[in-house]
């Protein structure tokens, strides 16, 4: 017994020598040292040992087994390491060479236009109102003074889910609620900006969906001279000190007088160019004193309250101030176009 413990040690020592890897040097230390190892075969032979030679042969075989143990536990440690190394030198990073660039986003020509424009708001004094693009028919013409069968209806063709919801064609809904929601009482001093859906053909001034600003002003004794004050400062800011504007009458169901306002042309200085047309002038977004019709359906007292509205594109503005020539350009995604715009702040 005393022999074949010595041979196991030697058989086993040797294996431990030559193992080459983790998963081989634990099948080793499974096939010696397990329960059903050739160690443990052995010792089940000590119950025919005499008294005085159990102790004796039951020490060998702790001592063999502790040499085996240690000798695995060591070759162990030695193949951790060398597969770490082996790791390293494989994932080697070479620090002298350049860094791949990060590139890095930047806001929408879009995005920092609606910022602007409603940071100059309020800083007039303004508040932001927002509201849902699938909108109530009631809430996006109805109460705007636009009937069902009004023929102004078809100046925005619209993007109907039932005969009663539809695609907003306009921010405008947003001042109907803000009225409906004050009941008639206090003033009303909001900008609103969103997204809005009309059935046009995609070119290059037109798209189907765009981009909206919308403002309302109701209180006493608001008159036409308080909007064109407030049009002038909004046109010095967005467009340089030296623009002026002026005010076309025109038409829209929902304010009495309407008006359309243009600002002096920048590329010829208001003297006539291809960009304005030989006009001197180019057209910016409309306006108006809001519709008695509008104001009583809001419960508003129309011989005591009054107000204004207008309405610009952010992207017709982006276009002018930037001199993009075609407002599909904002919709494409395309890095190198949005790459232009972007800003060290």
């Amino acid at each position: 017994m005393q022999e074949r413990l010595k041979e196991l040690q030697a058989e086993a020592l040797e294996k431990v020598t030559q193992a080459a890897d983790l998963k081989e040097l634990n099948d080793i230390r499974v096939s010696y040292l397990g329960k059903k190892g050739p160690i443990t075969e052995v010792l089940k032979g000590m119950g025919k040992l005499s008294p005085e030679e159990r102790p004796k042969m039951g020490a060998l075989a702790n001592e063999v087994r502790d040499m085996i143990t240690g000798a695995i536990e060591e070759k162990q440690i030695a193949l951790e390491k060398a597969a770490v190394e082996q790791k390293l030198a494989a994932e080697k990073i070479d620090v002298t060479l350049p860094g791949r660039p990060v590139r890095e986003g930047n806001h929408h020509p879009l995005t920092r236009i609606i910022e602007e424009i409603e940071d100059l708001f309020i800083g007039m004094g303004y508040t932001v109102a927002e509201g849902p693009e699938v909108e109530k028919d009631y809430y996006n013409f109805e109460a705007l003074n636009l009937p069902k069968g009004h023929p102004a209806r078809d100046m925005q063709d619209s993007f109907y889910i039932t005969e009663e919801i539809l695609l907003r064609t306009h921010t405008s809904p947003v001042q109907a609620r803000t009225m409906e929601q004050k009941q008639g009482k206090g003033p009303i001093k909001i900008i609103c900006p969103g997204k809005v859906y009309r059935r046009d053909n995609d070119d290059a001034t037109h798209s189907h969906q765009f981009t909206q600003i919308e403002g309302l002003v109701i209180d006493e004794n608001i008159r036409l001279s308080d909007l064109k004050g407030t049009l002038d400062v909004f046109a010095k800011k967005m467009f340089g000190a030296d623009r002026e504007i002026r005010l076309r009458p025109s038409f829209f169901p929902f304010t009495e007088p309407s008006v359309e306002m243009d600002i002096s042309c920048k590329m010829c200085g208001g003297h006539g160019c291809s960009t304005c047309k030989g006009t001197g002038w180019i057209e910016i977004l409309g306006a108006g004193m809001v519709h008695p019709n509008v104001l009583e359906m809001a419960g508003y007292d129309s011989k005591k309250y009054t107000g204004f509205a207008f309405g610009m594109g952010p992207e017709r503005i982006a276009m002018l101030k930037y001199g993009v020539d075609d407002i599909r350009h904002f919709y494409t995604n395309d890095i190198r176009f949005l790459k232009q715009f972007s800003v060290t702040e």
